[in-house]
């Protein structure tokens, strides 16, 4: 059935990895495409910025699927070929020389990192960001040992660029413009936890520092505070953030809203385009929101695939119910993050000694947890906040008390 049906999936990371394949294990016999700009097959993001950036990881490794894997489910991958147009109304797609029509199209085209303007000198030489294979094969060649690095922003992606050249015996800077480190996306408690952790390790980090710009001719050789500090360094790490990659939805004429906009289905505004991952926001608990997480790419793809074949068959759709977690690793500490903590109003603290957790409340209900080397403390969290249930603040209080307990209730 539908042997003559064609599904272009855009994007050939996480989510266009598990959607094509989704779509042949629930039984699609029609034709599969998937199309990436870079010139890999797809391949893991998270541990580009940790194990690969280490030495620990090869890019064999990294790869999700071996070219013989996309042969046997007659999944054609065009890797290194960026998609130039799309023709909605037609269905068609421009891909090269090519065009390519469609019946259903997926985009999941990830996120690309910000840069510092050119005018702040984000564009000289040795000024870095962590994103793709090819800004860690770029990046690998300046980290050794006694050399300085500038690192620009303390969320994750700064932290962990910190903690991998702080092991591998660099001079460490890190410069965050808010007044603490994850600022935006955890409790002080956790600021608080992984800022002494960094300086155990001899990372230097200030908080409250703005950059004024690079400095360098041929090469960064340092930057300028907006205080008048003079910073010197060899290279340049910039975390400060993503954006959505929009270009092609916005080329479709899809309605974006903080990045393609798809309802409870994953649909986007034209019933044959579908959007996952990173790049798609879509309806969470009465707001609208993005996940920039491995879990919601495999999650949500999966919701595609499965919603693209029902509205060949013109049955109901599924919704999509995110259940969002994440994870960091920082030199032998393994964050774990359950849940959303937006709109927190009380911290929990679960310490004890060598495992220590943060659990989020508002008001009487548990929304997040954060759990450092404590993967009891995350399971327990995450099971209770997706089922939707909340957890007496006395027992996560007590690190004595049996966790399970909770489970219970």
């Amino acid at each position: 059935m539908f042997e003559e049906k064609t599904v272009i999936v855009v994007g050939a990371g996480q989510a266009g990895a598990t959607l094509v394949q989704r779509l042949r294990e629930l039984g699609f016999a029609g034709r599969v495409t998937l199309i990436g700009a870079e010139p890999y097959l797809p391949y893991q993001r998270p541990p580009l910025s940790k194990a690969y950036l280490l030495g620990d990881m090869s890019l064999e490794g990294l790869t999700l699927r071996p070219q013989n894997f996309y042969d046997d489910f007659n999944i054609a991958v065009r890797c290194g070929v960026p998609v130039s147009g799309i023709d909605a109304q037609s269905r068609i797609i421009t891909v090269g020389d090519d065009q390519l029509a469609y019946d259903h199209l997926a985009l999941t085209t990830g996120s690309d990192p910000i840069r510092m303007p050119e005018a702040l000198g984000g564009q000289l030489p040795g000024v870095h960001v962590v994103r793709g294979l090819a800004d860690i094969d770029g990046l690998e060649p300046e980290i050794v040992a006694g050399r300085r690095v500038l690192i620009v922003g303390g969320g994750y992606i700064g932290l962990e660029a910190a903690a991998v050249c702080a092991k591998r015996g660099l001079d460490v800077t890190l410069v965050e413009a808010a007044d603490r480190i994850l600022q935006r996306v955890a409790a002080k408690e956790t600021s608080d936890y992984f800022r002494s952790l960094h300086e155990r390790h001899g990372v230097k980090l200030l908080e409250g520092s703005k950059l004024a710009h690079f400095v360098g001719n041929e090469r960064v050789t340092g930057a300028l505070l907006d205080d008048g500090t003079m910073l010197e360094a060899d290279f340049v790490i910039c975390g400060i953030g993503i954006r959505p990659n929009t270009v092609l939805a916005d080329m479709a004429g899809l309605t974006l809203d903080n990045g393609i906009a798809v309802d409870v289905h994953a649909q986007t505004s034209d019933p044959h385009i579908w959007a996952a991952g990173d790049c798609a926001s879509f309806p969470y608990q009465g707001n609208r929101i993005r996940l920039e997480s491995v879990g919601n790419a495999i999650d949500q793809a999966k919701t595609v695939a499965e919603n693209m074949l029902q509205s060949l068959k013109g049955t109901p759709l599924k919704d999509y119910v995110a259940k969002p977690w994440f994870w960091s690793d920082q030199y032998d500490v393994k964050l774990q993050i359950a849940g959303l903590n937006a709109g927190y109003d009380k911290i929990v603290t679960r310490d004890g000694g060598a495992v220590k957790s943060f659990w989020y409340y508002r008001g009487d209900q548990l929304i997040a947890l954060d759990a450092m080397n404590d993967p009891r403390a995350y399971m327990v969290g995450k099971r209770l906040i997706d089922a939707g249930k909340s957890a007496d603040p006395a027992i996560v209080a007590d690190p004595t008390a049996d966790l399970k307990q909770l489970m219970k209730r």
